[in-house]
């Protein structure tokens, strides 16, 4: 981890378009400014945890879902393939 000191209205840059920018300190809270191309998705951490959960979670319901279609259509139509 790169570790940098930054006073208010300072900035870090992050590649050629990511600028972060230290808006504000007030006690223990420090105020950051991020500006970055719209395709780039920026989040507070816990949010992107959230986010991340949320998708796993998505997929293993998909998952759960089409091994129930399958097992569905056993039971309907066998254990044949299909014939078109």
């Amino acid at each position: 981890m790169l570790v940098l000191t930054r006073k208010k209205g300072e900035s870090i840059m992050i590649g050629g378009g990511i600028e972060v920018v230290i808006v504000g300190i007030e006690g223990d809270h420090v105020k950051v400014g991020i500006q970055a191309p719209r395709q780039i998705e920026v989040y507070r951490k816990e949010v992107y945890e959230m986010i991340q959960e949320a998708n796993r979670e998505a997929s293993e319901s998909a998952s759960a879902a089409v091994e129930m279609k399958q097992w569905v259509i056993r039971k309907k139509y066998g254990d044949q393939p299909d014939q078109q």
